[in-house]
């Protein structure tokens, strides 16, 4: 019986997600929560995953903040676009030619590198294990198999960080 609930609040939930990033953009809700992640994130208070990335706007050049979860894989960290390619985020990291800073209670100048799409699936997955409120944009289960991975890792970037000594 528990588990019938678990899933209809998972249920629940994933709607919910959807709802604030209905359209591939996140709506007034969205907007102010992900400010309050990003003092949050950055403050060093939430788990180490939890990171803001601080880059410049691609038109105005004004510092842009945005909440992030980073995922853990084979030694390496990297940073997924849980909407997809068409996030201003994305956007902004390209027109910065990848170098951004993380804050996690400190700064850290880094170097993001987009990672290839055969190279994506299995850092999909362990994405969806870091990253729950990501479950509802993803299409796949996170327990589906790594070719499940292979038929949507073209819609997602996923970008390698690398640190950048100052």
């Amino acid at each position: 019986m528990s588990t019938q609930k678990n899933a209809g609040e998972a249920k629940g939930l994933h709607r919910f997600d959807r709802w604030l990033y209905r359209g591939g953009r996140p709506n007034r809700l969205a907007r102010t929560m992900n400010r309050i992640s990003a003092v949050h994130f950055a403050s060093g208070l939430a788990p180490s995953s939890w990171v803001t990335l601080e880059v410049p706007g691609r038109r105005t050049g004004r510092v842009v903040s945005f909440p992030l979860v980073v995922a853990d894989y084979q030694g390496e960290r990297y940073l997924v676009s849980m909407l997809g390619e068409n996030t201003n985020w994305v956007r902004n990291v390209q027109a910065a030619n990848g170098r951004v800073l993380l804050r996690h209670g400190r700064r850290e100048t880094v170097q993001l590198e987009e990672v290839e799409v055969g190279a994506r699936p299995p850092i999909l997955r362990r994405y969806l294990e870091c990253a729950p409120g990501a479950r509802a944009h993803l299409p796949v289960d996170r327990h589906a198999p790594l070719t499940e991975f292979e038929r949507i890792a073209g819609q997602f970037p996923v970008f390698r960080i690398t640190s950048v000594p100052t």
